[in-house]
């Protein structure tokens, strides 16, 4: 994991530096928004950026705005001496991530940067793209198709799918389908379950011989 720290002053870029590095990123710095830029623009790849707003040269805001033009899903997190709500606005509609004002804690700053990147690691785990045969499933685009026919389903039927794909070939229990996919409060009669598990091998077709039943226990994806 690597990190950009765009700051005017020093001080500030050493003291995130230090704590970034304990915390097992790796940290790259650049003193004002024009730098920031080229280093992007030369192919740094960088897990999250952390950026002053009030810099010489090009401001945060400005530099964000162009950072997302070069590489839309790197995360920004922005500092600012002001904490008002408009500043807040003003970086969330240039395409941040977080803001932080200063003074901060270097330990909250952290916090902040793991969020961020768990965030990002999670939405790249989910673009897999999981296919066996003629059936495809998009976890990003939420999508299921069958011999590139699209296939219409309930919400609950996508994500009942999706956490039976991602545990594939496990012997899943009822309890626990219905704790993972309907939550923890879930006070409902059990055999919804075995509705959504009706309703999705119609909609599989061909494909429903993968949704194995395992009789007293729950269900299995076998592929």
């Amino acid at each position: 994991m690597k990190i950009l720290v765009v700051d005017d002053e020093a001080k500030i870029r050493s003291i995130i530096r230090k704590y970034g590095e304990f915390e097992g990123y790796e940290v790259d710095e650049a003193s004002d928004g024009m730098e920031a830029i080229d280093k992007v623009k030369q192919g740094g790849e960088y897990d999250v950026i952390i950026m002053d707003v009030m810099m010489p040269e090009l401001d945060g805001f400005s530099a964000c705005r162009e950072i997302k033009k070069i590489k839309k899903d790197i995360p920004v997190i922005m500092l600012s001496a002001r904490g008002e709500e408009y500043d807040r606005i003003h970086g969330f509609e240039a395409g941040i991530d977080d803001y932080v004002v200063k003074p901060f804690s270097s330990k909250e700053l952290m916090m902040r940067v793991n969020v961020v990147t768990s965030r990002r690691q999670a939405q790249d785990d989910d673009a897999d793209v999981f296919k066996y045969e003629g059936l495809e499933i998009n976890f990003t685009a939420r999508t299921v198709s069958i011999d590139g026919q699209r296939i219409d389903m309930s919400p609950k039927e996508y994500e009942l799918l999706f956490y039976l794909v991602r545990n594939k070939n496990i012997a899943l229990e009822r309890e626990r389908l219905i704790t993972e996919v309907w939550g923890y409060d879930y006070y409902g009669d059990d055999r919804t379950l075995d509705t959504h598990i009706k309703l999705l091998r119609n909609s599989l077709g061909e494909y429903r011989k993968l949704l194995v039943t395992l009789r007293g226990v729950g269900y299995r994806f076998e592929a």
